[in-house]
């Protein structure tokens, strides 16, 4: 059964006639086309009975037409796509229709609505659910972007030098990656140097890398459709032991949670397991955020590895697992690999060292 059949029997069950997608991602899931519509409109009609449409900008009508065995249409600039798309598909009854609510902005629903009418339920559980269990070869090009994080990491690690500012390294990460054929990163890299790291979304800058003080890099790449996370925080000159304590810290409370992983268990006990790590050591108001996110196609995706989601974890879901620790002033250090599910465990994608390394300014 395909992706796409999933969806006819989907609604289906739901005696609903129609799905629309609009998060590129996930037409892309479903039907191996990927492009970025900007500011046009893009969308998905799976219908129960007959077969789907896909709607583009004009622009990308051929290509789409190439990557896909069923209908195509498109719209010029200067036309109306709602009208297009009205005049464009065939004449069904639509009764109930299901859409991607969380990608949904107003124009998008105010468009569809003056086609089929008020009478919408939202698709993004169902889509979430589908897209929560990767398949073995979604598991591979998993681990081939987990491979390309490790060497866009290491590039990183190369270019440390009191005379580079995080820009400078960001920019030699980003280019090296670019020179062996990876084009896109899976979110803006972060290099934040002493202080800088101790926010947990900091923003790199002009800041020279500080000697005797820890350095986060935060970065993925995306191959093949599909994306990589990662977090490592390195030592520059010879930090303070307090520096090193709250590294060690963080790490025995990642590795904790990493131990505790395995189908059965909850989000929110993988989350309590490293939780209660840097809360018994008295600084668990410095880590700010939840432990994890899910990673396939998108770089955040479901679930959420977090206190107070009991959802049972199984084998194949793929999500990250990253403890921080955010000292004001003092100290910043996160350290992150995303993995998957295994009967028994889980395997990560990249494989960094983990123990704290030292390098020279």
């Amino acid at each position: 059964m395909t992706k796409l059949d999933h969806i006819r029997h989907y609604l289906k069950e739901e005696n609903a006639d129609l799905a629309v997608f609009s998060d590129p991602v996930t037409i892309n899931y479903l039907t191996g086309f990927y492009c970025d519509p900007h500011e046009r409109q893009l969308f998905l009609f799976v219908f129960q009975e007959s077969d789907p449409y896909l709607f583009v900008p004009a622009l990308e009508v051929t290509r789409a037409g190439q990557a896909v065995p069923f209908n195509v249409f498109g719209y010029m600039d200067s036309e109306n796509p709602w009208e297009k798309i009205k005049t464009g598909l065939p004449q069904i009854k639509t009764s109930k229709i299901f859409a991607e609510f969380d990608h949904l902005n107003v124009t998008k629903f105010n468009g569809l609505k003056s086609i089929f009418g008020d009478n919408f339920d939202n698709l993004t559980p169902y889509i979430q659910r589908m897209r929560l269990i990767k398949s073995a070869d979604e598991i591979e090009k998993m681990k081939i972007a987990g491979d390309y994080a490790d060497k866009a990491v290491q590039i990183g690690f190369e270019n440390i030098s009191s005379q580079n500012t995080e820009t400078d390294i960001i920019a030699q990460i980003e280019f090296g990656m670019k020179k062996i054929g990876i084009n896109q990163m899976s979110f803006d890299t972060m290099v934040l140097t002493g202080d800088n790291a101790a926010n947990p979304h900091g923003i790199p800058g002009t800041n020279k890398i500080e000697d005797n003080a820890l350095l986060l890099f935060d970065l993925g790449v995306v191959s093949n459709g599909y994306t990589s996370d990662m977090t490592r925080t390195v030592a520059i000159g010879k930090p303070d032991q307090f520096k090193i304590d709250i590294y060690n810290l963080c790490l025995k409370a990642h590795q904790s949670a990493i131990d505790f992983i395995k189908p059965g268990v909850t989000a929110s006990q993988i989350d309590a397991a490293a939780r209660s790590v840097i809360e018994e050591a008295g600084y668990g108001e410095y880590f700010n955020h939840r432990l994890g996110h899910g990673l396939g196609m998108d770089v955040h995706e479901f679930p959420s590895i977090m206190e107070g989601n009991d959802m049972i974890i199984e084998e194949g879901m793929c999500f990250s697992v990253e403890p921080g620790i955010y000292i004001p002033g003092k100290v910043g250090v996160r350290i992150e690999d995303c993995g998957y599910v295994t009967k028994d465990g889980f395997e990560v994608f990249t494989h960094t060292p983990k123990e704290l390394l030292y390098f020279e300014a």
